[in-house]
């Protein structure tokens, strides 16, 4: 229910002895896990003994338990936070109880009339004592004002952190540190694919965003790749860790913090509340690539119809024969093709998980027109005696190509668990575990193409 109040406060003299610079030094190491260590230094003007510090403009979402600060000749005596931020709402529910002035305008005359009243509930409207009768604050048009003797002493303009210690007098630079929820970044990544070279072009974005209830100004800021263990908050698997076909073994020049990597942005940024900010750390161009498709089966099956396969794209992040040469942070990858005009054309997105320099990648941008796979158990039969036996599954696959040109498809078996063994097959394949064992066929363009293979098995 919109209402039309105009609230007016008469502020009385703040109770702080000390007092912390305007314009704090900022820096801010942000995790990709909607988390932030924020560091804020500022100039104290202190008196000599016990006082009250206020720091003005921290996280909205600050958590106390973590905040420290750090000063010569300064004992923390105690802290608080005062989150209860001031508007016309919040100050109504901290007068319940109180009196307060109602001003109602004839909007005919201009003519005012004040009455006092005590505000007796602010449950889904405002419910007023004037005089011997009740009323409802009413959203009926006409102009009304409240006014306050004064601001209640725990609600504050801006998010508002106040620390009461003991110091010597003197200024002096003092540093305060806090963890807080409500920053985070991912990693954003743009490819583009040339089917005539067989390159790709990526294209690396740092993508913030902050709605912790603060504006960060001019912060030096620096993104950790990884994800810290946050206690109630859970670990954090990665998510596109699928797409790592192989993990790499080399290291870069890339800064580190303990396991995590560290991406610093070149220069100072203003990080505003309820902002999304992107800037550029990774800019390749002309990286071997290969487009492909793969089909994986989950058990020895029968698939009735025959089925896409996945259209997918390989490279690697090594430094070496022109990878992409650097740790990837985990998030999106979006594929892009140029059309016969030469623009470029959206064709799918897959995440990647945190991906150490060196990796093979396959990634899968969605399922692919004319390229389908059919599965057909042929045969299955028991062998052996009447405890002691296995089960034979010959299996025939078949591969279809509407395209005009060949194309080569990975297969993949998974479910070959125990002791599955390939008696025979008709191309020979590659175990890719011991539960997985993959095909490596040429289909030709127009045609069709078909693997059988026989499967030795104790279940």
């Amino acid at each position: 229910m919109r209402r039309h109040i105009f609230a007016t406060l008469s502020f009385g003299a703040a109770l702080v002895a000390a007092s912390a610079s305007a314009e704090p030094n900022l820096s801010i190491t942000i995790y990709a896990n909607n988390q932030a260590l924020v560091t804020d230094t500022r100039t104290l003007e202190l008196k000599g003994g016990r006082q009250k510090i206020e720091f003005k403009d921290v996280s909205a979402q600050i958590r106390p338990e973590t905040v420290s600060l750090n000063a010569a000749d300064l004992s923390i005596i105690e802290q608080n936070f005062d989150f209860d931020l001031l508007s016309p709402g919040k100050m109504m529910e901290k007068a319940v109880g109180h009196i307060v002035t109602i001003v109602r305008t004839n909007p005919a005359t201009g003519a005012e009339v004040r009455e006092q009243a005590e505000v007796l509930a602010t449950n889904g409207g405002v419910v007023l004592r004037i005089g011997d009768r009740i009323e409802v604050l009413r959203d009926d048009g006409l102009p009304v004002r409240v006014i306050f003797d004064k601001v209640p002493d725990n609600l504050r303009a801006r998010p508002t952190l106040s620390v009461t210690v003991d110091a010597k007098a003197g200024s002096r630079p003092g540093t305060l540190s806090y963890l807080t929820p409500g920053l985070g970044w991912r990693a954003d990544y743009v490819a583009l694919f040339d089917e005539a070279t067989s390159k790709i072009d990526v294209q690396g974005w740092v993508t913030l965003t902050n709605s912790s209830g603060t504006t960060y100004d001019k912060a030096e800021t620096v993104l950790v790749a990884g994800n810290p263990r946050l206690i109630d908050q859970g670990g954090g698997d990665d998510n596109g860790s699928d797409t790592m076909t192989q993990a790499g073994t080399e290291s870069g020049t890339r800064a580190r913090l303990g396991d995590y990597y560290l991406y610093p942005l070149p220069e100072r940024t203003t990080i505003a509340n309820q902002q999304t900010k992107q800037v550029s750390f990774l800019d390749v161009h002309g990286a071997p690539a290969k487009h492909g498709y793969e089909y994986r089966l989950g058990w020895l099956q029968t698939i009735e119809q025959p089925v896409s396969a996945a259209t997918v794209y390989k490279f690697s992040n090594s430094a070496k024969d022109g990878g992409l040469g650097d740790q990837l942070p985990a998030g999106i990858v979006r594929f892009y093709l140029r059309d016969k005009k030469g623009a470029p054309q959206f064709i799918g997105e897959h995440t990647i998980g945190n991906t150490p320099m060196g990796s093979e990648l396959s990634i899968s941008t969605g399922d692919a027109f004319d390229v389908k796979v059919k599965s057909t158990v042929e045969k299955r039969e028991r062998v052996g005696g009447h405890f002691d036996y296995n089960w034979k599954t010959t299996m025939h696959y078949s591969l279809t190509n509407a395209l005009p040109k060949a194309v080569t498809v990975n297969l993949i078996q998974d479910g070959l668990w125990g002791d599955t063994k390939i008696e025979t097959e008709s191309l020979a394949s590659k175990r890719r575990s011991a539960d997985s064992a993959e095909w490596i066929i040429s289909v030709p363009a127009n045609g069709k193409a078909d693997v059988t293979a026989t499967f030795d098995s104790k279940y």
